[in-house]
């Protein structure tokens, strides 16, 4: 079946041309320019995923994910800023399933909603294991990984992650010591032969380090070599 989006935006051009793009991979869309408006449709008549602007006048983002977790699990992606990784921290945490910065390309969020989507079908197939069931958690010297519930933990703390930051992350902890290069995270992370360059993954990887070392400053089981790309050392 055909999914359906909900995008929730004050920005009229952004949800012009986001419509337009997801209109035309075959999804349904409904728009919204403000969260108030946005929450009740939310509620009363659920899509398969939406995504919410974070900076919106009369409710934000984060207000409208907080009170639509109240009711509704349907997966939600935040559009953001660079800068605000605090706004960021704060969606994760309070169960946004990934986030993207502005300007973004269209092809990528239609790669990560893709990504979520599959992932959602998956997990609510009655009946049947998926592939994150039947591989199990991965656990890793103080890692854990739990790809069926998208859960980490470090030191028996969680950390949360995005699925680009996930996928990384569980790419480089399957073969402990062994380097991957950029192009192999990429392959992981980004699917439908989405093109990011070298520089993006280097920021995931930043964020990464940066998520772990709140919960422990001396975190540095992600190691890079100069040149050939990132391992993960479990010792």
């Amino acid at each position: 079946m055909t999914a359906t989006i909900a995008l929730v935006d004050d920005d009229r051009n952004i949800l012009t041309s986001v419509s337009i793009a997801l209109q035309t991979e075959g999804f349904v869309t409904r728009v919204y320019s403000d969260g108030e408006t946005a929450l009740k449709a939310l509620t009363d008549n659920p899509p398969d995923l939406a995504i919410f602007d974070i900076k919106m006048p009369r409710m934000d983002g984060l207000e409208l994910l907080r009170r639509l977790r109240e009711k509704s699990q349907i997966p939600v992606i935040f559009l953001t800023s660079k800068d605000d990784e605090l706004d960021e921290a704060l969606g994760l945490a309070m169960g946004a399933d990934d986030y993207i910065a502005k300007p973004f390309s269209q092809r990528l969020l239609i790669a990560r909603i893709r990504a979520i989507l599959r992932r959602t079908e998956l997990a609510q197939s009655p009946g049947t294991e998926t592939e994150a069931e039947a591989a199990g958690p991965l656990a890793r010297g103080r890692l854990s990984m739990d790809p069926a519930r998208h859960r980490t933990l470090w030191g028996g703390e969680p950390v949360t992650l995005t699925v680009t930051e996930f996928m990384i992350l569980e790419t480089l902890a399957q073969r402990p010591g062994i380097v991957k290069t950029r192009n192999q995270l990429m392959d992981a992370a980004y699917q439908d032969d989405i093109y990011v360059d070298d520089r993006t993954i280097d920021s995931h990887i930043k964020r990464l380090r940066r998520k772990f070392r709140q919960v422990d400053p001396a975190f540095d089981a992600i190691e890079t070599l100069y040149g050939a790309g990132y391992r993960f050392s479990e010792e």
